[in-house]
């Protein structure tokens, strides 16, 4: 196996000091910029830093100062101050961020105890809780478990403190609170009580809803996860309305739209040509839901800004950067999909499908799919060779939807015939799935920002090839995939960790898409009753 040793995807690197094994969000959030060395090649994947408009309930300018102790402690049974191992469960309840920290409110809803955490952050910064016994009109305890990031690590929590004074016969409510420890800005989560779980409904419309309790509509993208993979939390919403019919969420297509069509680059653009690409394919899902032009042209507009990268370097493709001229997998097979994508809504259309088939043309002899018809991250900008680096599971993925939109393009079922090669390689190898469960391969020791994506596009493109073949194949592990993940790696509220087989840990907004999809990929053309 040509794979390199298993580094974390640099893009959003963080690192997970101060986990533990129920989770503490550690991996959530937009990076900081980081500093890498050499070519991009040598890296996972290169370095990068994407600002997001912060989201919160509130925002100040007052300096944080140590904590203010409670008036009395209390106790249920756990006391405030107890340490955070001590919690049952932990839900994810709320989270905002600053300046590309992540700031996170966790509630054990067992213990009605909760905490904070502060990830992805700089030596300094503050994290803390508030406390409020009438719903958040006044805060009656507030910087409770103060804390700072200690030297050397990127994020800390504070201890935990409990919710409701049942001695008092008072119901409360808490957040959770920040700042980088360079700036004055403040900025706190929204009020949250101890919850009991919903039970109603399947386990795909229980997932979703938790994906949507993420989503913030302020800034209309989700909590606790970055630019990119909001965009994939979007598709995962739309793909569950087309999947099922079921039109509840739809009001949150035009809101991301509407808040963000001028953000970064306009038009859902920035430097990183595979962000746009998501991008493109979350307007080419909502054109699909809901017909309206504007998606249809925003998605034309992103997939001619990836082509405008493609140069010559290398005989061909589409840069994964416009700074950097690094060629990868991602970024080419997301643009093959956009372009025959568009190709197939757009009636007499030339210019999408020879883009299309010229682009992968040139991936499919790059070099970058291996002997064992795995894909690597790209090539090597000296050599033009494949890097060798870490077999992502997304890249094994996207190729499959890209293929099969390619077979439609075409009506030429050769493009079905290869999609299925590439896919048999992927759902049998061993390597990404230990026991049957799907795994990427940077779980044992964190997947930073962007790996807690992957998986959920892995799935999605699957289902979309499985749904294109009369036998379904891939059918019986579209499904130990949603069961796994659901017996294993869910907790009572149905959110979902980073681990499909287990344990729960590191639930954010991005590992909530991956599951959700999980969920949703088996259900590609099946009866209504089954949705």
């Amino acid at each position: 196996m040509t794979t390199s040793s298993l580094a974390l995807p640099t893009r959003f690197l963080l690192t997970t000091a101060g986990a533990f094994a129920i989770g503490l969000g550690m991996l959530s959030g937009v990076a900081a910029a980081q500093t890498g060395s050499g070519s991009p090649e040598a890296q996972t994947t290169p370095s990068r830093s994407v600002t997001v408009p912060n989201a919160g309930a509130a925002t100040t300018t007052r300096s944080a100062a140590p904590a203010n102790p409670a008036e009395a402690d209390i106790c249920d049974p756990l006391c405030d101050g107890a340490p955070v191992s001590e919690a049952t469960e932990d839900r994810l309840a709320d989270g905002t961020g600053i300046y590309g920290r992540s700031i996170e409110l966790h509630i054990s809803d067992r213990d009605a105890m909760g905490w904070a955490s502060i990830n992805n952050g700089d030596p300094t910064d503050e994290v803390w809780l508030d406390r409020s016994f009438d719903g958040g009109a006044t805060v009656a305890d507030s910087r409770l478990g103060y804390a700072t990031i200690p030297a050397g690590k990127r994020g800390t929590t504070t201890t935990m403190f409990g919710v409701n004074d049942k001695a008092g016969g008072r119901v409360g409510v808490i957040r959770a609170c920040g700042k980088a420890g360079n700036r004055p800005d403040i900025v706190c989560s929204g009020w949250t009580k101890v919850e009991k779980p919903a039970t109603q409904g399947t386990p795909t419309k229980r997932a979703v809803a938790a994906l949507v309790k993420l989503y913030n509509a302020n800034t209309g993208l989700w909590k606790t996860t970055g630019w990119w993979n909001s965009a994939n939390a979007l598709t995962a919403v739309i793909d569950y309305q087309l999947a099922t019919g079921d039109r509840s969420y739809e009001w949150i297509i035009a809101n991301t739209y509407e808040k963000n069509l001028h953000a970064q680059g306009g038009n859902f653009t920035n430097d990183y040509i595979d962000d746009t690409g998501w991008w493109a394919l979350a307007w080419i899902r909502a054109y699909d839901l809901t017909g309206d032009p504007r998606y249809l042209e925003t998605a034309k507009f992103d997939a001619d800004y990836m082509w405008s990268s493609r140069d010559d370097v290398c005989g061909g493709g589409v840069v994964w950067n416009i700074n950097r001229r690094y060629k990868n997998a991602v970024t080419n097979e997301l643009f093959i999909k956009a372009a025959a994508s568009l190709h197939n809504r757009i009636p007499g259309d030339t210019k999408y499908l020879d883009q299309a088939l010229n682009i992968w043309q040139w991936f499919d002899a790059s070099g970058m799919i291996n002997s064992e018809n795995l894909i690597n991250d790209g090539l090597n900008s000296a050599t033009c060779q494949n890097n060798g680096d870490v077999t992502w599971t997304y890249n094994q993925g996207i190729v499959l939807g890209a293929l099969t939109e390619l077979a439609t393009a075409t009506n030429d079922r050769s493009y079905l015939d290869r999609a299925k090669v590439l896919a048999d390689a992927s759902t049998r190898s061993a390597y990404l799935n230990p026991g049957g469960v799907l795994t990427e391969p940077c779980e044992q020791n964190g997947c930073g920002g962007d790996g807690p994506t992957f998986k959920g596009v892995y799935v999605r493109n699957l289902g979309e090839l499985n749904a294109a073949l009369k036998d379904r194949p891939y059918q019986s592990y579209l499904r130990k995939q949603a069961s796994a993940s659901y017996s294993k790696g869910r907790n009572r509220f149905d959110q979902y960790g980073l681990h499909w087989a287990g344990p729960i840990a590191s639930i954010s907004a991005a590992t909530q898409q991956s599951a959700a999809e999980a969920q949703i990929a088996p259900l590609w053309g099946v009866n209504d009753d089954e949705a």
